[in-house]
């Protein structure tokens, strides 16, 4: 399964409305840490296949929507369970955090 890319014309139905776990990387194309994020989010798309959508924000492209969530550091990964934030991530994190909150 593919990185999804989640913008403020998308993220509610894709992410809030979905009925399946959601992990949004939130990034920018600039951000060290977030470029050593990718090949992990990469690899648990890959990993999780269907059972959960793995998608992208660019903060700089989707300020608004970063602003109306609190996102101050970047790469922040949040992991959404019904529409609600389940766990949030800051920071560069290890793959193995991610896949164990999404169970």
């Amino acid at each position: 399964m593919s990185v999804l890319k989640f913008n403020e014309e998308n993220f509610e139905e894709e992410v809030l409305k979905s009925e399946k776990p959601v992990i949004v990387d939130f990034y920018a194309d600039w951000c060290g840490p977030c470029k050593m994020m990718s090949p992990i989010i990469d690899k648990i798309a890959d990993e999780l296949g269907d059972s959960v959508k793995v998608g992208k924000v660019n903060t700089d492209e989707n300020l608004d929507l970063a602003q109306s969530l609190n996102i101050m550091s970047i790469p922040t990964i949040m992991i959404y369970k019904n529409g609600s934030i389940a766990k949030t991530f800051v920071g560069v994190t290890d793959k193995t955090e991610i896949l164990d909150a999404i169970k």
